[in-house]
């Protein structure tokens, strides 16, 4: 009955799709999960020694060796490689999906995950472990920048659910600037204040999936898992809040559910990724806008091809980083913002920004 519902008051945009652009988008979908494939596969080969593929089988698999070049190969992909690959998916997912559902939510094109504050409440969370308990590796702090996520988001869906403009999308953006602002400079106040909390924030900052073992990974993802179910559950509500609230209200949405339900799955997505990875901006906005281009407004395909689209992104730009400035390495989030800034631009001058 809601499929029904859903095409005969399809969002302004294209067309019911026809059997024909159905396939073409499912193929799509498979095509993007053969590239994300082919990528992991880069991700374990490339780094600063090269791995042939007859390797990096042997080093997923292989138990500790008594040859040191063959126990060495298996170090590198069980330790170092595989978890950063690992860590680049769910977080790219995570950051694809939010980016989408927030742009949805807030029906603002140009709004990403940085909007509901959490990337300002993970930092001043992380400056406050450091410097308050002097926790110094990722392992002791992400948990606190989970934690700050999910307050900031808390406080700002919280202000944003008060007065005469509660549950208006203009709120939301007021009520996330609002608390990004003060954030962002109470963070400021803490790193000026303790050395080692600025040094520590500075490489955070980054945005890196690099340094991150399967201790940290277990549970971010089990925290993405969850982010993910609550935003498909949310799905066909948010196509049919894409018509208006007055028409989405008369077809049966509880929009102040919906929204909350939204945004807590934004809030949880975001926090879990950006406390492992650090704050990576554009990624979201990117590849939501990426994605509608390739599917059309209908959230059930865009939201699968945002969040394939953002973890292929990440794990191609973590590839990148790791030899265009050797024998150093450049973080996945600086590459992500150098290609992110012009694809927006690109989008905008051909028109593809538009009104949700």
């Amino acid at each position: 009955m809601t499929d029904i519902i859903l095409r005969q008051t399809a969002p302004a945009g294209p067309a019911p799709a026809t059997a024909d652009v159905r396939r073409r988008r499912l193929v799509g979908l498979c095509v993007l999960i053969a590239a994300l494939a082919l990528a992991v596969v880069a991700s374990l080969a490339v780094g600063a020694r090269a791995l042939s593929p007859s390797e990096v089988w042997h080093g997923l698999f292989a138990a500790p060796d008594p040859d040191q070049r063959r126990n060495e190969v298996r170090l590198i992909v069980q330790t170092v490689r595989l978890p950063r690959t690992v860590l680049a998916i769910v977080a790219g997912i995570a950051l694809g999906v939010g980016g989408a559902l927030i742009q949805g939510y807030t029906r603002n094109p140009i709004a990403d995950t940085g909007l509901v504050g959490v990337n300002a409440g993970a930092s001043f969370a992380v400056a406050t472990a450091i410097a308050v308990f002097g926790f110094a590796e990722p392992t002791q702090y992400v948990w606190f920048a989970v934690a700050g996520a999910g307050v900031a988001g808390a406080v700002v869906f919280g202000l944003a659910s008060i007065g005469r403009g509660a549950g208006n999308p203009l709120t939301l953006a007021l009520a996330g600037q609002g608390v990004t602002v003060f954030l962002a400079a109470m963070t400021t106040a803490v790193s000026l204040s303790d050395k080692a909390a600025m040094d520590a924030l500075r490489f955070w900052n980054a945005g890196s999936v690099a340094g991150v073992g399967f201790d940290v990974i277990g549970p971010v993802a089990g925290l993405v898992a969850l982010g993910l179910v609550a935003a498909l559950a949310t799905l066909p509500a948010l196509n049919l809040l894409g018509l208006g609230d007055d028409v989405a209200r008369g077809l049966g949405v509880n929009i102040v559910r919906t929204r909350v339900t939204g945004i807590v799955a934004v809030t949880v997505l975001a926090g879990a990724a950006t406390a492992a990875c650090g704050p990576i901006a554009f990624l979201g906005l990117m590849v939501a806008h990426v994605a509608r281009y390739l599917t059309g407004p209908d959230y059930r395909l865009l939201v699968p091809y945002a969040g394939l689209l953002g973890a292929l992104v990440l794990l191609l730009c973590d590839i990148v980083g790791r030899v265009v400035v050797r024998p150093g390495e450049l973080d996945a989030g600086v590459l992500v913002a150098l290609l992110g800034a012009p694809s927006f631009a690109v989008l905008v001058w051909r028109g593809r920004i538009k009104g949700l």
